[in-house]
């Protein structure tokens, strides 16, 4: 077989020139991958990195779960669209090695960067209101990664509330835990001016606030005991006395689930920086058709957003996108893209399955689609539409 063209984007170019595309898009993802830093050593080096990770993330929107999966979807499209591009199929081993070797830190940076600007783009081209953008932070076990004694491999990773799509990733050493890596995920996204950051009550920390208020941001972040002073002091403000602000009710999952909010202006004094608005939620929950008695929930949340800046139901939907992080990232990684029975442990390898992971939902998201496991069939049945899908990202 011929050696794989130094530079992939011309050749696949070329191969989805009928494809009509606008000539300030079609650079966009291929040239994103082709800039990442290949960690491999030059001599003896047969397989560009721009191409396997091409490879790679054309066979993980088409459901390839392990590098093994990567390795027989290119080998089954090498002879046919591959071998036109000028593009060997690498086998499994080269494609372990050469991933395993990457940390993964510039590859995220690049594809946040290439996502960042995509949104942006969007973002500007759209009419009507427009809510503040919000972005959630939370990490994540890669739980098949846990290597005998050893912790499971930890990420945490930036997602946008409104389209879903992961804007940044950072590793989180075995040695510390998701609060120093708070700071180091959000430097990787150059634009926060405006931002509402949502996070679980780990980071109500007083040392986050003050990072996003240098950034130009807004935090709306919930508190629990790992902030008893200040959780406190929000459970003695004269909630008596405050109106409902803002209730939903919905029926799934099998259960009638209610949430009230309560929205009060904080007075000086408040054990945390720059907050400008505490929030009460009452959540009740009731299986329907049981006799089960209805539970009953009391949280609490912190906000720098003013009275003008955000009305109850705003940060009601705040509150309650944080969680699509858990919904629309990890979850579907878990179970639809099989990350959990990852036996992946092998140096940067599960950082870069998880990348490969968020890059694929990403796209898949930007490309319109809103059922992740429907699309995941969609291409497997054609390698081409994997192959137009990154080609034209």
């Amino acid at each position: 077989m011929p050696a794989v063209l130094s530079s992939p984007i011309d050749a696949l170019s070329r191969q989805f020139r009928g494809v009509d595309i606008p000539d300030a898009a079609r650079p966009g993802l291929l040239a994103a991958l082709n800039s990442v830093p290949d960690p491999r050593k030059k001599r003896g080096v047969r397989h560009r990195f721009g191409a396997i990770l091409f490879i790679s993330i054309c066979a993980v929107v088409s459901g390839a779960k392990s590098f093994a999966a990567i390795a027989e979807w290119a080998a089954d499209t090498a002879n046919g669209k591959l071998a036109e591009m000028g593009i060997n199929a690498p086998d499994a081993s080269t494609i372990r090695r050469a991933l395993s070797a990457f940390s993964g830190n510039e590859f995220d940076t690049t594809i946040g960067s290439w996502l960042a600007g995509r949104l942006a783009a969007a973002r500007a081209a759209s009419t009507g209101q427009k809510r503040r953008r919000a972005i959630a932070v939370d990490g994540k076990a890669l739980r098949g990664s846990r290597n005998g004694d050893e912790r499971a491999k930890m990420l945490m990773a930036a997602l946008d509330h409104d389209s879903g799509v992961t804007l940044g990733q950072v590793d989180i050493d075995t040695k510390t835990n998701e609060i120093p890596m708070f700071s180091i995920l959000l430097d990787t996204i150059t634009d926060l001016e405006g931002v509402v950051v949502t996070a679980d009550a780990l980071h109500a920390q007083r040392e986050h606030a003050e990072y996003l208020h240098k950034r130009g941001a807004h935090y709306v972040l919930s508190v629990k005991g790992n902030q008893p002073g200040l959780r406190k002091q929000l459970a003695s403000l004269p909630w008596s006395e405050v109106p409902d602000g803002h209730k939903e009710t919905d029926n799934t999952h099998g259960r009638r689930a209610t949430r009230t909010y309560k929205v009060v202006t904080i007075a000086a004094g408040i054990l945390f920086p720059h907050a400008a608005q505490a929030v009460r939620v009452v959540r009740t929950r009731k299986r329907r058709g049981t006799k089960k008695k209805t539970t009953r929930e009391t949280v609490y949340a912190v906000t720098s957003l003013t009275a003008e800046q955000a009305q109850p139901d705003e940060l009601a939907a705040y509150i309650r996108g944080h969680w699509k992080i858990e919904n629309r990232l990890h979850w579907v990684r878990d179970v639809t893209m099989g990350e959990d029975l990852s036996r992946s442990r092998t140096g940067g390898g599960p950082r870069m399955m998880a990348s490969l992971r968020n890059l694929a939902l990403s796209i898949l998201r930007l490309a319109g689609h809103t059922n992740i496991a429907k699309a995941l069939r969609h291409n497997a049945r054609k390698p081409k539409r994997a192959l137009e899908l990154v080609t034209t990202s």
